[in-house]
């Protein structure tokens, strides 16, 4: 075991001080790019007072900063307004990382050129491994019409308390949602309120993963540390620190119940089609399609259990964070903007009153689809794309900009290893293609005919010319899925209920999904609101 850790050991300062010299002695065509002024090495960011080794850690660079749950809004909108197209940013120990919002540079980083730019090497290591790229079309080929319209006839039950907790609820509909139609797995009755582990770990994973600020970039060197079971060894016993130590008890729990899906799921297709039919999804979920397709594999192909259980948990966890997040803030917006709720309520009554809306008057009504698309611009869940140059290319601009010799150029060369922070946020809200008004929710804004500048800048994105559920072939795969939930669940709710804020402070904290909190001292994710039944007078206070 010792020999194993010195050797480990001699390749992580090895691969450190190679890293060092490519990126922080010798010259970069990058060099020439603006960007906002570098942290001091040593002050790192005076926002962040924990004084922790991962705290410094994370403060190197612009990291600190633009990780830092609050204070990270702050950079994007800086980096949105002055730098609009493209920046250099310091990464950690001083990396050079460019900060992309430009649509032509998206176009060739997303689409015309997607083969040599990965996703970013911290991302978890079974989005870019080949079982993985070949698991994908039994995805993308599942029927998602059909199981989608069976998530219509949700019905809203019991009582409801002035003051609730919107985005505890929004968490755990969108959690049973993507059980029953992706996994043909109950996780919740939604009938009161409980506490079960796994929704719990699911709710706290983001907040405990963005508290190590940019420790994840350091992954590619951790990952260096010899075989997985030595890591696990080195976890357990020689990083008391309890941060890690809570995410590692959260990664367990997540990663027990996606195993715990998967035996139930093979379990009733090696029983027969009687067993099968009986499971919720009478096995057209997601998961029972892609264990069919992974026992007809070879050998070499088959994904192992580990890689069916990040399969898993990668399902719930993408069509659970993102999606519930959306909803709520949706619903604080509707909460703040009374007359559109109204609005929103009657063209919603007028089609259904109080009947199942079907599947394509819903997905057309337009004001419901105008909420939906401005408030997926303004406030997309993910701020950010990651992705790792894999040789040296050249990257196009839609528009020239000044380099900080005072030169003009209209592409960029992009040295082999570069990593590269796609801005959804800013592509969403870039001004010279959305107008002044960029930074105010107008839902209106949809009900016409988008401007030719957004209409001919080529925006990569799978959704109605945003960037909020990424592009090419590494897009979100449910996007369609959660645009339905989404619009259902407002249905439900709106016909039944009437929501307006809460006098508790909300504040978003940014992360790789943005939550929610009730002020900036909790970690707690939460969205307290006033919700009422329609039929009832009630006075807010």
């Amino acid at each position: 075991m010792l020999t194993a850790a010195f050797f480990s050991v001699a390749v992580v300062l090895t691969s450190l001080a190679w890293w060092a010299l490519k990126n922080l002695v010798l010259k970069s065509p990058l060099d020439n790019i603006a960007g906002p002024p570098v942290p001091s090495l040593l002050s790192g960011d005076p926002h962040l007072s924990t004084p922790s080794v991962l705290a410094f850690t994370s403060n190197l660079g612009h990291f600190g900063q633009l990780f830092h749950r609050h204070n990270g809004w702050k950079l994007q909108a800086n980096l949105c307004n002055n730098y609009p197209r493209v920046a250099k940013i310091s990464g950690i120990l001083g990396k050079r990382v460019l900060y992309v919002s430009d649509p032509e540079s998206l176009h060739s980083i997303i689409l015309r050129d997607q083969l040599y730019y990965e996703e970013a090497s911290f991302i978890l290591e079974t989005s870019t491994s080949q079982t993985t790229e070949d698991a994908k079309p039994s995805f993308l080929g599942s029927p998602s019409t059909p199981n989608d319209t069976d998530l219509l006839p949700c019905r809203s039950t019991g009582s409801v308390a002035p003051d609730i907790d919107v985005l505890n609820w929004a968490g755990r509909v969108a959690l049973e949602l993507i059980g029953q139609a992706g996994l043909g797995y109950s996780f919740d009755p939604l009938v009161e309120e409980s506490k079960d582990s796994f929704e719990e770990a699911i709710k706290a994973i983001v907040p405990s993963m963005w508290a190590l600020g940019g420790f994840g970039q350091l992954t590619p060197f951790i990952k260096k540390l010899g075989s997985p079971p030595f890591r696990r060894w080195v976890l357990d016993n020689l990083l008391p620190i309890a941060k890690i130590q809570r995410l590692k008890v959260l990664s367990d729990t997540i990663k027990a119940r996606a195993k715990e899906v998967i035996a139930q799921k093979r379990l009733a297709l090696q029983s027969g089609e009687e067993a099968v039919l009986q499971q919720i999804g009478e096995g057209k979920d997601v998961i029972s399609i892609l264990l069919r397709a992974n026992m007809k594999a070879s050998e070499s192909e088959r994904l192992d259990e580990d890689e069916l259980a990040a399969q898993t948990t990668t399902l719930i966890f993408a069509a659970t964070e993102t999606t519930s997040g959306a909803l709520a803030q949706v619903l604080q917006l509707l909460a703040q903007h009374a007359d559109v709720q109204e609005k929103l309520r009657a063209e919603i009554l007028h089609v259904g009153g109080d009947q199942d809306i079907p599947y394509d008057e819903l997905m057309s009504l337009p004001y419901l689809d105008a909420i939906c698309r401005e408030t997926l611009r303004l406030y997309p869940p993910v701020s950010h794309i990651y992705r790792d140059c894999k040789r040296d290319m050249v990257l196009p601009l839609s528009e020239p900009i000044q380099g900080v010799d005072g030169t003009w150029m209209k592409q960029i060369p992009i040295p082999e290893g570069t990593r590269i922070i796609i801005s959804v946020r800013g592509c969403n809200r870039n001004r010279a293609m959305w107008g002044e008004d960029v930074d105010e929710w107008k839902p209106e804004r949809w009900l016409s005919h988008l401007p030719n500048t957004i209409t001919s800048a080529r925006i990569p994105g799978v959704y109605s010319n945003l960037m909020s559920f990424g592009g090419g072939s590494r897009s979100c795969i449910g996007f369609k899925f959660s645009e339905l939930e989404i619009k259902v669940v407002l249905c439900v709710l709106l016909r039944s209920f009437r929501f307006s804020p809460s006098a508790k402070e909300v504040v978003w904290n940014y992360a790789a999904t943005k939550f929610p909190t009730i002020g900036k001292g909790s970690d707690t994710p939460s969205l307290p609101m006033k919700v009422v039944p329609l039929k009832e007078k009630t006075t807010f206070v």
